[in-house]
């Protein structure tokens, strides 16, 4: 019997010490408390986290372990614990802080769990240091809250950007165009198309710049709705056959009789990069801009007999700022275009794919869904690009608060034969039409204006004093979502800063003849 009773104490001693090792061997801080709350078992972890030795921990309470603000309430929790004792973290949706004996506190974890014996109840407290991970999720959320801050510094000044630097283009656009109409001297002529070519330049550098700044800072957002191709096709056509026949070169699009799903903004814009680079980059021959659709796609291709691209370059030419260098010639621009076209149609999730082969062309591709037939053509996206022959009159109504470029509306317009009234703001506009005779065939105005009103309250306030749904067109570089405000607008259509002049005055003469503003 005596020899039993031996064995057993051998056991409860070997037991003993092997719970001894593991409590040392914890990687976290251990304490065990009796059911009066006092430290029973303390490892050499909670020694290192608390800085006290363990002998004066031990028979103390575990409250001394905690900041004194603190120490009263923790007894009303410990004593909740003991009275439905279970398994749980401590603190659950609390900051839990512990205090060295240096008196510096930091903040901690902490597990319980229930341990009892034949003659006593106890605690087992886990307990982890997160200084650290805290340190590290401060960061995080100082760093995201930097990044928001940046993004929106990014976006209110590619707004302010893209309207104070398009101005003084816009103005100089409109300038030329109404010196394009007045001037007869040959010498003249070629001298503007010469600053006309150098204007579009800029222009196409100037909208890289902010387009590339604008998809970086998020900017951009797709907003797709079901659209007829084919006004998009007649639109570019339109934008893009004389500048083509100034270069010497054939212009040939197709009709495409299918509606597709898309931004017809954003896709537009994939397509003027396309169109413009084939211009660019072929000195005889034609550009082609054809679609057609199988198997639920619409694929437009833009095509054209130029210098042609490597299959080593293919896959880098839509890298930023890589450019193809023609053979004798200089680069143009920042190698921004084809960049955007990538990114832009990645955004839009549309396949963009290109073939060609050197000193024969290029074939661009864009593929996109197709929705349905829309059937019979639109007859007003026609007007659009083949205006009547009648000479231009009528009164048109201009609010622009920027002089220079008011100055430089007024000279286009009335070279092409309207009655201009001017005006700077929404306020200025309900002061000018009382004294006018008769309505206007066409309001034009730029969105944001000098009081703060914007063209949507001019057009309104217009279009009430006339009882009128007098056609509108809002003029803006705006990259911000205000301006989509516009957009629901009825007979009123947006203009995109620096507008292009021929298309500005096409589709004028369809709104002062017809009182609606063409297709887009």
């Amino acid at each position: 019997m005596a020899g039993l009773m031996g064995t057993d104490k051998l056991h409860a001693e070997e037991s003993g010490a092997y719970f001894r090792v593991l409590i040392e061997a914890a990687p976290d801080a251990m304490i065990i408390v009796d059911d009066a709350g006092e430290m029973a078992i303390v490892n050499g972890q909670a020694e290192k986290m608390f800085g006290y030795d363990r002998e004066e921990m031990l028979g103390n309470t575990i409250e001394m372990l905690l900041p004194e603000r603190i120490r009263k309430s923790h007894i009303g929790h410990r004593r909740e614990f003991q009275v439905d004792p279970e398994l749980r973290p401590m603190g659950t949706g609390m900051e839990l802080i512990g205090r060295r004996k240096d008196g510096t506190e930091f903040p901690v974890e902490i597990s319980l769990s229930p341990v009892s014996t034949p003659k006593a109840s106890f605690v087992s407290s886990v307990i982890r240091d997160v200084t650290e991970r805290k340190r590290m999720e401060e960061e995080i959320i100082a760093a995201r809250q930097e990044a928001e801050r940046a993004n929106k510094a990014n976006s209110a000044f590619l707004a302010a950007a893209s309207h104070d630097l398009r101005q003084p283009v816009q103005a100089l656009s409109l300038l030329n165009g109404a010196l394009r109409r007045t001037v007869k001297d040959d010498r003249a002529l070629e001298m503007i198309q010469s600053q006309e070519h150098s204007l579009t330049a800029m222009t196409n550098l100037l909208k890289s710049l902010l387009d590339i700044s604008r998809l970086d800072a998020g900017a951009v957002t797709p907003e797709f709705e079901d659209f007829p191709i084919q006004r998009l096709i007649d639109r570019l056509s339109a934008e893009f056959s004389r500048q083509a026949q100034h270069k010497g070169l054939e212009f040939a699009s197709c009709n495409c009789p299918v509606v597709v799903r898309s931004d017809p903004n954003l896709l537009g814009e994939i397509i003027q990069n396309l169109v413009s680079n084939a211009i660019r980059y072929t000195e005889r021959g034609k550009v082609e801009l054809f679609c057609d659709h199988s198997e639920g796609r619409c694929h437009i291709d833009v095509r054209d007999t130029g210098i042609g691209i490597g299959q080593d370059e293919q896959q880098a030419i839509f890298r930023e700022f890589h450019q193809v260098k023609p053979k004798g010639g200089s680069k143009e621009g920042f190698g921004l275009g084809l960049a955007i076209v990538k990114r832009l149609a990645d955004l839009l999730s549309h396949d963009i794919g290109v073939e060609s082969d050197i000193g024969k062309g290029s074939r661009f591709t864009v593929s996109m869904p197709v929705v349905e037939s829309p059937g019979d053509h639109d007859d007003e996206d026609d007007q659009f690009q083949h205006p009547h022959p009648d000479a231009a009159s009528g009164l048109i109504i201009l609010i622009e608060d920027d002089v220079n470029v008011a100055n430089a509306w007024g000279l286009l317009l009335e070279a092409e034969g309207y009655r201009v009234a001017t005006a700077a703001s929404a306020t200025e506009a309900k002061a000018l039409i009382k004294h006018l005779d008769d309505a206007p065939s066409l309001i034009v105005s730029d969105f944001h204006l000098a009081d703060g009103s914007t063209g949507i309250e001019a057009v309104t306030d217009i279009r009430k004093h006339y009882a009128l749904d007098i056609p509108a067109f809002i003029v803006t570089g705006d990259t911000s979502k205000i301006v989509k405000e516009a957009q629901t607008v009825e007979n009123c259509t947006i203009l995109n800063k620096p507008v292009n002049t021929g298309r500005l005055l096409s589709a004028a003469r369809v709104a002062t003849r017809t009182g609606e503003v063409p297709a887009d």
